[in-house]
């Protein structure tokens, strides 16, 4: 029963059947109406399921929006199977199972209406209907907001889904609805969803927000072409397509999205114009599957939020590029596994914490007349299989230019690397690669890095303003063949010292080449440089240049105290000699672990020990060279991702054949890690040692708590070292020795009741933190003998024992 009446106007001339009048009820209303007839609803609450089947006007009073509620207790409310207008309405549905307001067929327009209800949708067009609504608002936490679906059509203009249990707009059967500059937000769902075969949305100047589903899912087939709308604060992805989904995003622009931005897999296809995509927590791009594809022209990936790369392309994908802008994000592009490709052309990559570009797994990425810069890492090409080319690139302040390892072979030519911090170009690990025409300049380290007989070819390349030199070609080592080593043609540098062929002093068979430069040139590859200290036993050089394990073991003894860690240091010896000797019998030798830890505080000579079962192992032949290399975590861990790696390896590679000594290693692993980067270094390590065991040992050491954690959760760590060795805190008579050593080695003399002095200095002195051992004892040394000089400048002309004597009055005072 209706609340008010229902007044009928009659628009026609017809004398004979006026319907002119008002009813009772909705129902009898639209019974007594004709084809254009007009009917005014009156202020009320309307309990009925309205059917409209005629072309007719039915609307609220004028000036009193809202003031008409259709709101029957359950079916549809309103169905429109004519094409009608019905306009200022307010409509109310309690039924699950059935929409609002239902449009069945015809052009029917609804304007102004206010859909507040509990149904299975706001708004429901099937079939031959193709109505205009305009300016409709639609609140349906139970269910979609706008449904469009078996072939149905029609045109959304200015309406809003203020609240959706499911999709805020659901087209799917075959449907195909236009919306113009309409608002959906608040949804359970999907903001925009398109599913199945033939269905199609096109959107203008929409906004799309505060969903908890994705923005915009377009799925099954379905296609969407969406042009100056926004999409923007979602819980999940802000576009996601699947299952041969088409999309066309032009002059868009999606932000705040807290996973990717944009995800498509299984064959779908993206087209983005002149869209931009912002503040996205995972990928801004995310591009899986072969067949998927990605064409962005003039397009701006920026500001993420999280740490994942700007554009991820994977399994088989494929992502274009062009005249787009990527930057302020931690990696911009990421391609992965073989048969993945990028394409990018006349691209900027810029402020990126990380890499520029990263190719793995055998994928592939070409790019033409791009711009990298302010990139950790501009290029790396990873491993095996992957590759492809960088033509006429620039790459601007970076650590490193380009990397290529493990197998990589991109090509790379006439690119230019400007102003990287550690080399223009990195080659190692079975890295390959060809460089033409390629130039570095004004480079912290080297212009080309290849190390480990990576089999790199470079053909006319230019290297400028290199702080550690142009060219640097590492030792392959000794396990390397016939064959290794890089190829270079044509190569040139501003070096003004000696140009040599790297290698050309080596044996004949060197497969580096260089070809004869014109006069003009400053010359050809500079000599290579040696990346370790040389070989105790030098080329050639009499055998009694070698120190004998028996003369090392004498300087070890001769060290003030540390009698556990002789014994420690003799015991493992006498193992490695023992073993050595067995092998030349013929019999089995026990496994000994060379690789150690130290443990103790500073300064109790853990590094003097460390130089010294170098030089032993070296006098036993059971290490090549028996060299010192100290490194510790700021000379590993690099501050993105791959430059820790490279630190690493190159630490190695520099100790080839002695002692890799790491001060401080439980630095490498924070308790408080995070992201750190340490992790990267040890597991770089570890496998480094299980890699070239019998040419490097490796010497870990630090103050003993902070090691046993560092040793407790590294378990592959720890697996590596045979023993513990703790270097205890030197005791007052100790520091004592040491001093009088320094004294003796400088030609100094302590005069009477010195040490005395010195020994109640060391027994008072504080030993907190700052205390370190041997070294302070050789700081007290260093102060006496500057207040001793302070003390006899005064004296015209001093005697012998005046310059030689130290006194009590030349300690410096307790801290």
């Amino acid at each position: 029963m209706a609340q008010g009446t229902v007044q009928v106007t009659h628009t026609g001339t017809s004398r004979w059947r006026r319907r002119t009048g008002e009813y009772a009820s909705l129902a009898a209303a639209l019974e007594a109406a004709a084809e254009g007839d007009v009917l005014t609803i009156a202020p009320g609450t309307y309990r009925e399921n309205l059917v409209v089947e005629r072309s007719v006007t039915l609307r609220g009073p004028e000036g009193s929006p809202g003031s008409v509620r259709l709101a029957p207790l359950d079916g549809v409310p309103l169905t429109v199977r004519a094409s009608a207008v019905v306009q200022d309405l307010h409509v109310e549905g309690q039924d699950a199972a059935a929409p609002a307001v239902l449009v069945e067929d015809g052009t029917p327009e609804l304007l102004d209406l206010r859909i507040v209800t509990r149904s299975a949708a706001g708004i429901e067009v099937r079939g031959s209907a193709r109505p205009t609504v305009r300016r409709c608002t639609v609140d349906n936490p139970a269910g979609i907001g706008i449904a469009v679906v078996d072939g149905g059509g029609g045109v959304f203009e200015e309406c809003e889904v203020v609240a959706a249990g499911q999709a805020g707009v659901s087209v799917r059967g075959g449907a195909h609805p236009r919306l113009e500059r309409c608002r959906v937000h608040h949804t359970s769902g999907a903001g925009l969803s398109a599913t199945g075969d033939n269905s199609s949305l096109e959107a203008v100047g929409c906004e799309v927000y505060e969903v908890r589903g994705s923005g915009v899912q377009i799925t099954a087939r379905a296609t969407a072409h969406l042009t100056d709308c926004d999409v923007h604060r979602t819980t999940s992805d802000g576009v996601t397509l699947d299952t041969d989904a088409v999309l066309t995003l032009a002059d868009c622009r999606i932000h705040d999205i807290p996973e990717n931005a944009v995800d498509l897999r299984s064959r779908s296809v993206l087209t983005l114009t002149r869209t931009t995509v912002r503040q996205f927590g995972r990928n801004g791009l995310s591009v899986w599957d072969p067949g998927t594809r990605v064409d962005a022209n003039q397009c701006e990936i920026f500001d993420s939020t999280g740490d994942y790369p700007a554009v991820w392309v994977s399994d088989g994908a494929t992502a274009v590029l062009d005249s787009c802008r990527v930057h302020d994000v931690p990696d911009a592009l990421f391609v992965l596994d073989r048969g993945s490709r990028a394409d990018v052309v006349d691209s900027d990559l810029s402020q990126v914490r990380n890499t520029a570009v990263s190719v793995s797994d055998g994928a592939t990425a070409q790019l033409d007349d791009c711009r990298i810069r302010d990139a950790a890492t501009g290029a790396w090409f990873r491993d095996h299989g992957s590759g492809g080319t960088l033509n006429n690139c620039t790459v601007d302040s970076t650590q490193t230019g380009v990397i290529v390892t493990k197998g990589a072979d991109p090509t790379v030519e006439r690119c230019t690397v400007d102003s990287p911090a550690e080399a223009g170009f990195y080659v190692s690990a079975g890295g390959r690669g060809t460089f033409l025409n390629c130039r570095v300049t004004n480079s912290g380290g080297y212009g080309f890095h290849v190390i480990d007989g990576s089999r790199t070819t470079l053909r006319k390349c230019r290297t400028e303003r290199c702080a550690r030199g142009g060219y640097e070609f590492a030792d392959a080592g000794a396990d390397a063949g016939t064959g290794s080593g890089p190829v270079v043609e044509d190569c040139t540098s501003d070096e003004s010292a000696g140009v040599r062929t790297p290698g050309a002093a080596a044996a004949p068979e060197t497969v580096v080449q260089t070809t004869a430069q014109s006069a003009g040139l400053l010359g050809v590859v500079p000599e290579q440089r040696v990346t370790a200290p040389e070989p105790q036993r030098a080329a050639g050089g009499p055998e009694t240049s070698v120190r004998t394990s028996k003369d090392v073991l004498g300087e070890l003894d001769t060290l003030v105290g540390l009698e556990s860690v002789k014994r420690e240091v003799r015991a493992l010896i006498d193992m490695i000699e023992v073993g050595r000797r067995r092998q030349q019998a013929g019999l089995k030798a026990a496994s000994v672990k060379r690789h150690l830890v130290f443990t103790g505080s500073p300064g109790t000579g853990k590094t003097t020990v460390a130089r010294l079962y170098g030089e032993i192992l070296a006098a036993l032949d059971v290490l090549e060279k028996g060299h010192l290399v100290e490194v510790s975590r700021v000379d590993l861990v690099g501050e993105h991702i791959g430059s820790t790696a490279i630190r690493t390896q190159e630490a190695f590679q520099r100790a080839h054949g002695g002692v890799l000594f790491i001060d401080e290693a439980y630095a490498l692993s924070p308790e408080d890690a995070g992201r750190d980067f340490g992790k990267e270094a040890i597991d770089t390590l570890v496998k480094l040692m299980e890699d070239h065991r019998d040419s490097v040992v490796v010497i870990v050491a630090g103050y003993t708590a902070e090691m046993e954690r560092f040793l407790s959760v590294n378990p592959g760590v720890a697996s590596r070292f045979s023993r513990t060795i703790t270097f205890g805190d030197y005791g007052p008579e100790e520091l004592l020795r040491i001093v009088e050593q320094q004294a003796e080695e400088h030609e100094y003399r302590l005069a009477q009741g010195t040490a005395d002095a010195l020994l109640k200095y060391f027994t008072e002195l504080p030993k907190g933190p700052a205390f370190g051992n041997g070294r302070t004892a050789r700081q007290t040394f260093e102060a006496m003998v500057e207040r001793h000089a302070g003390r006899v400048a005064q004296v015209a002309e001093p005697s012998t024992d005046d310059l030689t004597l130290l006194y009590a009055e030349d300690l410096p005072e307790l801290p």
